[in-house]
């Protein structure tokens, strides 16, 4: 199951920039996955600093 992104995100970019395969872009208010491209790799989730990004 790709990773989403949860109402905790503090739109810091750091996920975006750890994304190997680019699936992470800012959106409206939050960064957003797009679950077609990711890899499931947890990198976001390593580096968030609120820990929004998630596998479930």
């Amino acid at each position: 199951m790709a990773y989403k992104i949860s109402e905790e995100c503090i739109s810091c970019g750091a996920c975006a920039g750890e994304c190997p395969v680019g699936a992470i872009s800012e959106g409206d208010g939050k960064y957003e996955i797009n679950a077609d491209e990711c890899i499931e790799c947890g990198a976001c989730a390593d580096v968030c600093p609120v820990d929004a990004p998630s596998a479930d």
